[in-house]
């Protein structure tokens, strides 16, 4: 579904020069829910705006279906945005219009994209588990009901790949997992595939894979052991990975073309290890060491 090769964005202005991504390689196939961790300014929010069209990149590839976003002309990206892609912010402002009603909210786009259909967006909210609340003018729903209408909304017109930005950053643990118990049946009974970005470290532990980038870079990923395992609790995320997430997930370090990739800043700080590192073959395995005294 998702191919990014070598992707790159910078962003220029006349005094400064940002490269938020650096070479980013992922791959997602179709029909898989998964996260994406990272610190702020890692890059996370860059890629998931570059998915969503709402961005364009500065080189490298980057393939969602049929669509090659690096050539896309501003007309087909209308088109993608319109067909292809809905996006959930985690500020309810971007996703939301306050004087329209739950259902007029979510048949607004079906309206601008001349595919108006009234009983399918009935059956958004009530898979959102608002079929009591249609009518209701947003200032009469709570913060996480105003959620799920957004997801309802971001999938009125049938796209194929969802994006979510920190989508349960602002309710509480009980709607969180709300949230995530309707993301996982949107993506068993409808094939969507879901890109949650994130830095709940227990959210990320209800998927089955999740990819970390650091400095502009896929990192590590983290694939469930055994995907048929109940969900598990995990802690907060300060910038390292709680143990329960590694003992329910297994940890990979992600190459790139070239084969190199980035050791977890943990394991590096724990041998030691700042800017270079002793690096040796035996045959079987590539050992790692604090650079050797001169």
């Amino acid at each position: 579904m998702i191919l990014c090769e070598e992707l790159v964005k910078i962003y220029k202005t006349d005094d400064i020069e940002v490269v938020a991504l650096k070479g980013l390689n992922i791959s997602i196939t179709n029909g898989e829910m998964m996260a994406i961790i990272g610190n702020s300014g890692s890059g996370k929010s860059t890629l998931l705006n570059i998915l969503g069209g709402l961005d364009r990149p500065s080189a490298g590839q980057v393939q969602v279906g049929e669509w090659n976003l690096l050539k896309i002309s501003d007309e087909e990206l209308v088109q993608y945005k319109r067909k292809t892609v809905g996006f959930i912010w985690q500020n309810n402002a971007r996703n939301l219009v306050p004087y329209l009603s739950a259902l007029e909210n979510v048949e607004m786009p079906m309206m601008l994209s001349g595919q108006y259909d009234r009983v399918y967006a009935k059956q958004l909210l009530e898979w959102v588990g608002l079929k009591e609340r249609m009518g209701n003018k947003l200032q009469q729903l709570s913060g996480g009901e105003q959620q799920r209408v957004a997801i309802a909304i971001s999938l009125a017109n049938k796209p194929s790949l969802l994006l979510a930005d920190e989508p349960t950053g602002s309710v509480d643990t009980k709607t969180s997992d709300m949230i995530m118990d309707i993301f996982r049946k949107l993506n068993q009974e409808l094939g969507v595939t879901i890109v949650i970005v994130t830095h709940d470290m227990a959210l990320a532990g209800k998927v089955d894979r999740v990819v970390a980038i650091r400095d502009g870079m896929t990192s590590t990923e983290f694939i469930k052991r055994n995907p048929n395992l109940d969900q598990v609790e995990v802690g907060t995320s300060d910038g390292q990975h709680s143990n329960t997430i590694q003992d329910a997930h297994e940890e990979y370090v992600v190459l790139d073309r070239a084969g190199r990739m980035q050791i977890p800043k943990a394991y590096l700080q724990a041998l030691k290890i700042d800017n270079k590192a002793s690096m040796e073959f035996d045959g079987e395995k590539i050992i790692i060491r604090p650079p050797k005294a001169l």
